[in-house]
C-alpha cells in the first residue's frame, strides 16, 4: 500500500529564505490582481489554476530565487526567461526565474496576465499557428 503525502503551500515556504517568500507572494499578489485562481500544490511546485486549467507554477528556493513557469500562447524572452517551449499546439511553457524584485518589471506582469487568460481557456479560442 503506497502512502500519500498531499503538499501545501506552508510545505514550500518553510525554511526558505525571506527574499524568496517576499518574491513568492510578490508573484501570488500579481496572479491575484488578474483575477480568481486555486492553489495545488505537488512536490515539486505549487500551481496555480483557473476555470480552465492550470497556467503558472512557482516555488521559493532555497538559494533564495523564485523559480516556476508560465503556459503562454506565444515564445517570449526576457531576462526573467530561461527556456521556452511547445507544451501543445497552442501553448508554450516558459521557465522562469526571478533572482530581484525589478524583475517583477511591466513585461512580467503582462506575461502573467497573459498565462492567466491560458487559464481561463483563451487559448481554446485561439486559431492554430500555421
Amino acid at each position: 500500500m503506497t502512502e500519500t503525502v498531499d503538499w501545501t503551500v506552508a510545505d514550500h515556504l518553510r525554511g526558505r529564505p525571506e527574499n524568496a517568500v517576499a518574491m513568492y507572494q510578490k508573484f501570488v499578489e500579481l496572479v491575484g490582481s488578474c483575477g480568481p485562481f486555486a492553489f495545488s500544490p505537488s512536490k515539486t511546485i505549487i500551481t496555480f489554476k483557473g476555470t480552465r486549467r492550470g497556467f503558472a507554477g512557482a516555488r521559493p528556493t532555497a538559494s533564495g530565487l523564485l523559480i516556476g513557469y508560465l503556459d503562454l500562447q506565444r515564445v517570449v524572452t526576457g531576462p526573467q526567461i530561461n527556456s521556452a517551449a511547445p507544451y501543445t499546439r497552442r501553448l508554450f511553457t516558459h521557465q522562469f526565474r526571478i533572482s530581484a524584485f525589478d524583475q517583477f518589471d511591466d513585461a512580467f506582469a503582462g506575461w502573467v496576465m497573459e498565462s492567466y487568460l491560458v487559464g481561463q481557456g483563451a487559448h481554446l479560442n485561439s486559431p492554430l499557428p500555421a
